[in-house]
């Protein structure tokens, strides 16, 4: 389940933040202190655009999407984000929470392009962007002030239009979220 953050979600991402697997692809698995989750909270969290994900039968904190106008792109352009504690991971939960708000976007929020970046390497997070509809489309590399293992290989971008996603609706294969068990309704 999606929803808004809360500051009981401190501890949930001072956690996510700092298992390694999870950070990998980020900033090489290195621990995050207490005061960096606290102002990323309070500069990124608070904000329209995030949801933490709930588990739903136990109501644990299990990540966040972040879906919201890109940097530089313009209004109508969103980026697609997700990161999840491991146990949520190959269950559905990255694609089935995407789909939603891509939906919430192409439907309610008049975004004309979603798009979402990792690393080249980052195989898994690559999958879930085919998954919910996205395509690749560019490698491209950064300059990282401190590169970690994998940046050599560039960052990927996916993306995914309306007017695609509408066809793909036409068609009548439309984009449902699959059904683990997790209902996603971001407000």
């Amino acid at each position: 389940m999606l929803r808004r953050f809360t500051l009981a979600d401190l501890e949930g991402l001072f956690s996510l933040h700092n298992d390694p697997d999870v950070m990998r692809f980020l900033n090489g698995g290195r621990p995050t202190s207490r005061r960096e989750i606290e102002r990323e909270y309070r500069e990124r969290f608070v904000k329209d655009g995030y949801w933490a994900v709930m588990e739903r039968a136990t109501d644990d904190f299990i990540g966040w999407f972040g879906f919201h106008p890109g940097e530089d792109r313009g209004p109508h352009e969103f980026e697609l984000g997700y990161r999840l504690r491991r146990s949520a991971w190959g269950k559905g939960c990255a694609t089935e929470g995407s789909r939603a708000l891509i939906r919430k976007g192409f439907t309610e929020l008049g975004v004309r392009r979603v798009f979402a970046e990792t690393m080249a390497v980052n195989l898994a997070s690559r999958r879930v962007m085919e998954k919910s509809g996205l395509e690749y489309v560019r490698t491209f590399h950064q300059d990282w002030p401190d590169p970690i293992a994998g940046t050599e290989h560039g960052e990927v971008e996916y993306v995914l239009t309306r007017a695609a996603w509408e066809g793909h609706e036409a068609e009548g294969r439309p984009w449902v979220p699959a059904r683990n068990g997790t209902a996603y309704s971001p407000e």
